[in-house]
């Protein structure tokens, strides 16, 4: 790819630009706003130019109204999560868009209520737009080629303003209610899966609720179904027992949100990504899970979006904020009640011993 040479006129030009406080332009720049402006994007002199002279602006007297949490539907209609924060007295932004982890956002574009990003990747580049109004949250997703010399796509997105994290709860004061059996040992009843276009390797043998699929590896997607239960939930104590083959890869979803991870202890995924874990966001102080092929036992609770995990009796995350929904959630809204899902679209697992104890308010 070749470059102009870039003279100090047009930093000059690209400087005073952004130091005008007119960052909001660049929201709908194009080539008739200014006359350099292939040469402007191909250098990414915007980019540089910004977080050199202008890392975090508020010139034009605005709240900073885009900081907060905000729920995101993606394009795809997918669960995602922004989380715009101050921290020791600087911007900070990151963002969980669909499946994988919590991904820091190290270099952005912030100003008022606007927040715009590129997201590197293996195939062709993104770049991220969003907007916030009030409560509501719009955004644009823009693909290019891999030269970024035009873009591909503009998908638009919209997401809504989440409440902060409520106080660490006081567990002895929670009273549960009965004891409601989600899995009944013969068959699926009170169980979907929740894409009918995929595979559905589900079924009950000998006692057991079984996923069977022939696939190994851990990409992200399969071509085989997730099952959730019909109801849906809001904070409970949920028991279940599960068996990953060795090298085995499932999870099990808090009301549809939060992923506590489902692999066997000698896993290749260790730490955030371990068993035990609330995956990518709270790590697992020990690894107490035993062998493939070998049952663990789990005694979640989830409360005020706290979590208490105790696997194989021991308590390997204790009443611990989950700042915000884990990749491959089907829902992101942290205000509606969930359902109980099962990873199926990874490997073959089985689980047995499902109930569950909502909070009674």
């Amino acid at each position: 790819m070749s470059h102009k040479k870039t003279d100090g006129s047009l930093v000059h030009r690209v400087s005073r630009f952004l130091l005008s406080c007119r960052l909001r332009d660049l929201f709908s720049l194009n080539r008739s706003s200014l006359p350099e402006y292939d040469e402007i994007m191909n250098t990414r002199l915007i980019a540089i130019a910004l977080l050199t002279f202008l890392p975090f602006s508020n010139c034009a007297g605005e709240e900073n109204s885009i900081l907060g949490d905000w729920a995101i539907i993606t394009p795809t209609g997918e669960a995602a999560w922004l989380s715009v924060s101050m921290e020791n007295g600087k911007p900070h932004a990151e963002l969980m868009w669909a499946v994988g982890g919590v991904r820091v956002i190290s270099d952005f574009l912030l100003e008022g209520s606007r927040l715009a990003f590129d997201r590197k990747r293996k195939g062709n580049p993104q770049t991220f737009e969003f907007s916030a109004e009030g409560e509501q949250l719009s955004g644009v997703l823009t693909s290019f080629d891999k030269l970024r010399l035009s873009n591909l796509s503009r998908q638009k997105f919209t997401g809504k303003r989440m409440p902060p994290l409520p106080p660490k709860p006081d567990l002895s004061k929670i009273k549960f209610g009965p004891k409601q059996v989600l899995f009944n040992g013969e068959d699926l009843t009170g169980w979907k899966v929740t894409d009918k276009s995929k595979k559905n390797g589900w079924s009950v043998k000998n006692g057991v609720m079984v996923n069977d699929t022939p696939k190994t590896d851990f990409s992200a997607y399969g071509d085989h179904a997730n099952l959730r239960t019909e109801k849906e939930f809001e904070d409970f104590r949920l028991h279940i027992e599960f068996q990953p083959p060795s090298g085995g890869n499932s999870g099990v979803y808090l009301r549809g949100m939060y992923e506590v991870q489902v692999v066997d202890r000698d896993s290749k995924m260790q730490g955030l990504q371990g068993v035990g874990s609330i995956f990518g966001r709270i790590k697992a102080i020990e690894n107490a899970g035993k062998p493939g092929g070998e049952w663990n036992v789990y005694d979640i609770t989830l409360v005020d979006r706290h979590v208490t995990v105790v696997l194989n009796g021991e308590t390997v995350i204790d009443n611990q904020p989950v700042a915000g929904p884990t990749g491959g959630a089907i829902q992101s809204d942290v205000t509606k009640p969930g359902p109980i899902y099962l990873q199926g679209d990874h490997t073959s697992v089985k689980y047995r011993n499902i109930w569950i104890e909502p909070v009674v308010k």
